[in-house]
Formats: C-alpha cells, structure tokens, sequence
C-alpha cells in the first residue's frame, strides 16, 4: 500500500509553483479550453440548487466529449456522465469509478477585479467550484478521447454543496445503484499548498458541523431599572462563556471541537433592556462520540443557564454535514495517482480540517477519498477575493486521468 512521507500543515508549504511535473500528455494541449470553461462559469455563478447555466453548459460538454450517457436533473440540478473503457475487462475488482465535483458559488460579493469577475451582483465563486467543475471537465474529454481503460469512469456534476446537502439529493435519486458506482473520489483546492502538489490524509479530513440557534426571552424594561428585568443581553453573554468551557473543559484535549457563536442579535435603543435576543452559531467536531458529546453539553449548558438567570431558552441544535473519513485503502489509491502527477515529495499529508464537506455523505455510502489540489498563495476559500489558479487547472485534470486509468487497468 502506498504511505504518505510528510505530515505538513498546508500553511507551511513553500508557495513556489512547481514546473515541470510530469503531467498527463496532452492535458497541457486541453489547457486553453479548460481555462475558457473555468472562466465563463466563474463570470455566471449561481447558489445552492439553482445552478441551471452550469449544469447545462456541462451537460452540453459531456455530449460533444461523446459520453457514453448524460443524465441531467439528479438531485435537481445534477448532473452525470458515463465514459465507458475500451480496454477489456481485467481482474481488477473495481468496474466503476465515481469522480465527483461541485458546482454552485457563494453570496459573497467579489472583490477581485479580475477581467472575468462574476457579473452577477452579490455572487461570486468563492470556493473555486468553477476549477473543480472546469478539470472534471477536462478529464471527461481526455476520458471519452482516450477510454485507456476497463470499466466505468462516472464523473459527477453536483449542485448545492455549500450548505444545501447536494449530495444528499444526488444519492437520494438513486446516484450509487443507477450507475453501479463502486468507488467515489472528490477533488478540492487548497490555498496555502503551492500549485503541483497535493495534500491528503486517510481517516477524518473534515469536520462535521452543526448549526446552533438560541432564542432567549427575558423581561425587558428601562436601562436604569436593571433589578426590575430579566437581561437578555446579560443572559446571552453569560451562555457564551458557558457554551466555550465545552471545548476546553468537557473534550479531550486530544481531540478536535470548535465551538463558534457568530452572531449575536437584541436591542434597538441603548437605554432600553431587551425582552429577546438571538444567537447562532457553529459546533464543529471530528468524530461520532465527540460529536454526540458536544451536543450533550451544549443541552445541558442551555438548560443550566435558562435555570440560573429564570430567562427562557429555546435551543435549535441541527445535524449538518457528516465527518469527512477518506477510506485508508481508497486513500493510497489517490496518493499513487498523486505521485504519479506531482513526484513523490509533492504529495504531503495534512492535519484535518474543521471545515465542512458535503462529500462526507458520498464516502458513508461507497469507500473513496477526498484529496486536496494546490492552488499557490491566493487568498483564502470564502473571501471577496479569492481566486481559483488557472496554473492548477492541468494538475487536477491529470490526477483524476490517473485516478481512473490506475484504478480501472486491465
């Protein structure tokens, strides 16, 4: 089994770009057009479910590559392409090989000034959805150019991953058992790791988050008057504090939680307590036991508090995305395509992420693994100014290339 060599936080990576890396032939031919694709679907980005211009404009691509089936609408807006190998079967135990990429962008207005920023007002790709949708394209063409391979190569065109469980809605519509998909891989970009290389771990990648909702209602009344009130600003402070000793006094200090209340909402007038106040916030943790603990204790603090201050809390606590494990079997698959890609010293592993990720839900019902592509010194995923790095884009499309060929050899 192929094993990582370097445990290195994507943050120290030197962010030179790598040259010369021995990339797929001809992907640096398909390059161009790769790009132009990035970029038309960077200018129109779209939210959640309605990506309707991306999914076309893939669905129109996949049938000029000559896929052998594309399949529009799963999970809505879905969609998926089927390029059946030439090569005859072997003895390999795997005959279909699922490739998945995001579509959709953010509601965050751009602040790139690029030639092609997005000409719709308050969304922008963010996340760099448009690269990932861009080399999945570029491997589909090479793919139905090609077919130097033995089975099924499924690449997977999905909607809504940021906050809207598009995978969900794909796997619901029947996305495993129609296309037989026996093995699932996802691809994201990774400011901070220089483009060429890759970074990658078995095991929890990504964290599992859930949202948090509190409403307190006090007993309003006149600033100067605090005795004759419940505060419910006080009362919000107080649950807080008591929401962040969680993390430091009721986990492990050897695993991974984060707690983060972000917004905080009561009053109009600054002589005036407020009867109500709302918070919401983010629990985010790395595996089943401590997540069902976190939970717990966020409960049992609530419940405390509403006690101590006579305030009423009702507390929302809703299960978001899962923990993303990449299947150790499935992870050196990946790295051996990697490699083959970037050299070996260019494949590092990495510390997990508390980030989400709606490929979790794919890797619960099929063994795979998510890797991360470099995308060089660019401006971190989910700011104004963030960029996806054209540089990456002949990388990423070698790597899945090399992903299917090594996966479904004769």
């Amino acid at each position: 089994m192929v094993r990582l060599l370097h445990a290195t936080e994507p943050q120290a990576f030197n962010q030179k770009t790598i040259s010369s890396m021995p990339i797929v032939n001809r992907v640096a031919d398909l390059q161009p057009d790769i790009q132009a694709w990035r970029r038309d679907i960077h200018q129109h980005p779209e939210l959640l479910y309605e990506v309707h211009r991306t999914a076309a404009l893939v669905a129109d691509r996949l049938r000029e590559f000559g896929c052998d089936e594309v399949v529009t609408g799963l999970g809505r807006t879905g969609v998926v392409g089927v390029i059946k190998g030439n090569r005859p079967a072997g003895k390999g135990e795997v005959k279909v090989i699922g490739l998945r990429a995001d579509m959709d962008a953010l509601p965050i207005e751009e602040a790139t000034n690029l030639p092609y920023a997005s000409k719709n007002p308050g969304l922008m790709h963010a996340c760099g959805h448009d690269g990932h949708t861009a080399m999945l394209l570029g491997a589909a063409r090479y793919l139905a150019e090609t077919r130097n391979f033995a089975g099924d190569a499924v690449v997977i065109f999905q909607p809504a991953e940021e906050g809207g469980a598009g995978a969900v809605a794909m796997i619901e519509d029947g996305l495993m058992d129609r296309f037989g998909i026996e093995q699932v891989y996802g691809m994201h970009n990774g400011p901070g790791i220089p483009v060429g290389s890759f970074a990658i771990r078995p095991g929890p990648i990504m964290a599992g988050g859930d949202a948090v909702a509190i409403r307190i209602e006090g007993h309003g009344g006149h600033a100067a008057r605090p005795h004759k009130c419940i505060d419910s600003v006080l009362v919000g402070a107080q649950l807080i504090n008591a929401l962040q000793s969680i993390v430091s006094r009721s986990v492990d200090p050897l695993e991974s939680a984060v707690i983060s209340i972000c917004e905080f909402h009561a009053g109009h007038a600054r002589n005036v307590i407020p009867q109500t106040a709302e918070l919401a916030g983010t629990v985010r943790t790395l595996n089943a036991e401590v997540r069902k603990l976190v939970e717990k204790r966020v409960r049992e603090v609530v419940a405390g508090v509403a006690q101590v201050t006579g305030a009423k809390i009702d507390l929302t606590y809703n299960r978001g995305y899962p923990v993303t494990v990449n299947h150790v079997p499935q992870t050196d698959v990946a790295v051996r395509a990697a490699r083959e890609i970037a050299g070996d010293a260019n494949v590092n592993e990495m510390p997990p992420l508390m980030a989400g990720e709606d490929f979790a839900f794919m890797l619960e019902q099929r063994p795979g693994a998510l890797i991360f592509c470099g995308n060089g010194d660019s401006a971190g995923l989910h700011h104004p100014e963030y960029n996806f790095n054209d540089e990456a884009l002949v990388f990423g499309t070698s790597y899945w290339i090399k992903l299917v060929e090594n996966t479904l050899a004769a």
